[in-house]
């Protein structure tokens, strides 16, 4: 089965299991249509939920193929560029593109640079944060479903190394999230208001950092 959607056909695959309930329709990061139901659910049944639901499947198509975008290329502080490969052996930059050799160490170049950026806006916010914290201490390690982690017991905080390819402001909104963490262990209403104390658009950022 396909799904034609913007001049474009999208594989639909479908996932039958015994003992599953319900029926999921998802929107997978390789663009499959993914539904997933009970073992005995008729094919009729299927076909008329995914035209019942044509316009969030299309929606859920959008969302990951701007995620697929923002992702793309090389990025860096908010910016993508275009990679050139070249004989350089360290890495430059000039306008939207950025030059280097095919054997560059790209992510030993990303750890190099978070090292400074996140220690450097961990600092800063742990000397303004709204409330008395704990000094915690930083992590920083490339993570695949968390932009950050408190460890509420040791006082560590360990941060996502692709946040070095974003905007600045959500690496701000993410410590101070951990930071509220010392304080708030949960995602309570307390929590979310002291996030809002310090970070006033933390609404606004969380939402964006879904298309990363």
């Amino acid at each position: 089965m396909q799904f034609d959607y913007n001049g474009k056909e999208y594989k639909i695959v479908v996932d039958k299991k015994r003992g599953q309930k319900n029926t999921y329709i998802r929107v997978k990061k390789d663009l499959c249509v993914t539904v997933t139901t009970g073992y005995l659910t008729p094919n009729s049944f299927i076909i008329k939920l995914i035209k019942d639901n044509y316009d969030k499947i299309c929606d859920m198509i959008d969302f990951q193929e701007k995620k697929i975008s923002n992702n793309r290329g090389f990025n860096y502080l908010g910016n993508q560029y275009v990679v050139i490969y070249c004989d350089n052996k360290d890495i430059s930059f000039a306008g939207n593109k950025v030059y280097m050799n095919h054997d560059f160490d790209v992510d030993k170049w990303y750890k190099k640079q978070a090292k400074v950026l996140f220690t450097e806006r961990f600092n800063y916010w742990i000397d303004n944060f709204s409330r008395n914290i704990p000094i915690p201490s930083l992590r920083i390690r490339k993570m695949t479903s968390r932009w950050g982690v408190c460890n509420v017991n040791t006082h560590v905080i360990t941060l996502n190394l692709e946040l070095i390819k974003r905007d600045i402001v959500y690496l701000d909104y993410v410590i101070v999230h951990e930071l509220s963490h010392l304080i708030y262990g949960d995602h309570s209403r307390g929590f979310w208001s002291l996030v809002g104390e310090n970070i006033p658009n933390y609404k606004k950022y969380r939402e964006e950092m879904k298309e990363f």
